[in-house]
């Protein structure tokens, strides 16, 4: 999995049009101007819903992250290793391996929490410039962050991935092997994009996509 990550990583960076992320910012790209364009209020309330709502789901993940982040941390810390010990576990279960299993996942749900947060500091940081009244705000400002936002939104599904894919590693190697060949061809259908770019708009190769994972 982590190999082609740095495969989708490679794609998104240089040809962002053939990923479905990149072609999903391309229409951000093109909502954020049509907003900015418009003087119409309701179509502003519509647009900071849409943020809102963002919003509240990257911050509902990074809650449910950071719970399971201090039950795997209480778990840990309480030294209850021995239920994955059992013989009818296939694989090392020695109690340092165990450890070492757990301080993976815990650093994966730490890392979604984080990603999380910052699409939710992203999202409300839109929401404000969306929102200012009588001032010329760039759009390019407003579009990088909401790409920014959704860019860590994405990079913490991801983390949640691994962390599902860690999680499965307690049972084995077999397990953790079977379920990285199902998510890596299942994220390979899901994260292509085979539909061509409307021709009524460019695609800024170089604008906002390729730095949208700059912070």
């Amino acid at each position: 999995m982590f190999a082609y990550h740095l495969f989708l990583l490679h794609r998104y960076l240089n040809r962002p049009h053939k990923t479905a992320m990149g072609f999903e910012n391309f229409y951000r790209e093109i909502w954020v101007e049509k907003i900015m364009q418009t003087n119409k209020r309701d179509e502003v309330n519509t647009a900071l819903t849409v943020i809102s709502s963002n919003t509240t789901a990257a911050t509902t993940l990074a809650s449910v992250a950071l719970t399971l982040s201090s039950l795997i941390g209480a778990w840990l810390g309480g030294n209850a290793n021995t239920v994955f010990t059992s013989d009818l576990i296939y694989g090392d279960t020695r109690p340092a391996t165990i450890s070492l299993k757990y301080i993976c996942l815990l650093i994966c749900f730490l890392l979604a929490f984080s990603c999380f947060v910052q699409s939710a500091r992203h999202f409300v940081h839109a929401n404000y410039l969306i929102s200012t009244p009588d001032i010329d705000i760039a759009v390019e400002e407003v579009t990088r962050a909401v790409i920014r936002g959704g860019d860590f939104w994405s990079l913490g599904l991801r983390a949640l991935y691994f962390a599902l894919n860690l999680l499965l590693w307690f049972f084995g190697p077999i397990p953790m092997f079977v379920y990285s060949a199902v998510m890596v061809f299942l994220l390979h259908l899901l994260d292509s994009n085979t539909k061509p770019v409307p021709h009524h708009h460019k695609f800024q190769k170089n604008s906002h996509l390729r730095t949208s994972l700059i912070v």
